[in-house]
């Protein structure tokens, strides 16, 4: 079934494609939840209408992606978490945390899917995360998850006696 799309949809392309997918996927999930229309003549002939204006969408969109992307990549994330011996979180860290934390810390507003962490984050310390905009546009950024409860522990400070020895050291 021919179907063309309005928004970008993850592995199937990007506003104003027209692809073919499985009937039921475009009744249950794609035209129900208004990423695609079917492709009928009547909405191929409105697309061609309309392809300037959205192509103008586009680049907008691109502009504005690569500019956020500019902004945070290479910058660092912190997330507090709480964690056991050996620095095991109780948990994990997940995409909507980071993507609260870069509202919060840096006032831009990602999508949780946009966001790619490669292994689960599960322990203390720096990871590296991926994040996906528009078209071929990506960030890099590092997630510092911290303990404060560890980090404030006081530390013992052990005196070592010497003994005095009956010689010193000569002058110089």
């Amino acid at each position: 079934m021919k179907v063309i799309l309005n928004e970008e949809v993850l592995g199937l392309g990007e506003p104003g494609k027209i692809i073919d997918v499985a009937p039921g996927y475009a009744r249950n999930f794609l035209v129900p939840r208004k990423l695609a229309v079917y492709a009928n003549s009547a909405s191929v002939k409105e697309l061609e209408h309309h392809k300037i204006r959205l192509e103008r969408k586009r680049q907008r969109l691109v502009t504005a992606a690569q500019s956020v992307a500019e902004r945070i990549n290479g910058k660092t994330v912190k997330i507090e978490g709480r964690a056991g011996e050996g620095g095991k979180l109780y948990g994990s860290v997940t995409t909507s945390d980071i993507a609260a934390a870069l509202q919060s810390q840096f006032e831009v507003l990602i999508d949780r899917r946009k966001i790619h962490v490669h292994d689960p984050i599960r322990t203390i310390g720096g990871h590296s995360v991926d994040i996906s905009f528009i078209g071929d546009t990506r960030a890099v950024i590092t997630v510092n998850v911290f303990d404060p409860a560890q980090e404030l522990k006081p530390v013992k400070v052990v005196e070592i006696a010497v003994p005095a020895t009956e010689e010193t050291p000569a002058e110089v």
